[in-house]
């Protein structure tokens, strides 16, 4: 595991939460709190389906750490999304 603390993980966290909004187009929707939150929550998402895969999550280093949060934060946003039957196209 990475020695970021809690400090590094929020930082990750609401970068990768914020990219991910834009790639999933619900960053209107969504303030800085809720970015970290799906950013972190997104790396443990992420952290899990990599390791399914047989991936070493935990020696992978920062930018892997990165990525791993911004793939869980856009699986986390599509599914969110999908649930709540949410669409940008009807929007006016």
């Amino acid at each position: 595991m990475l020695g970021l603390g809690i400090l590094g993980w929020i930082i990750i966290g609401g970068l990768a939460g914020w990219i991910g909004s834009k790639i999933m187009k619900t960053d209107a929707q969504m303030g800085i709190i809720l970015n970290i939150v799906v950013g972190i929550v997104g790396g443990l998402l992420g952290g899990f389906i990599l390791s399914l895969f047989g991936t070493d999550v935990e020696g992978g280093g920062l930018w892997f750490s990165f990525f791993t949060c911004l793939l869980g934060a856009v699986i986390l946003l599509f599914l969110v999304k999908l649930v709540t039957g949410r669409s940008t196209a009807g929007r006016r």
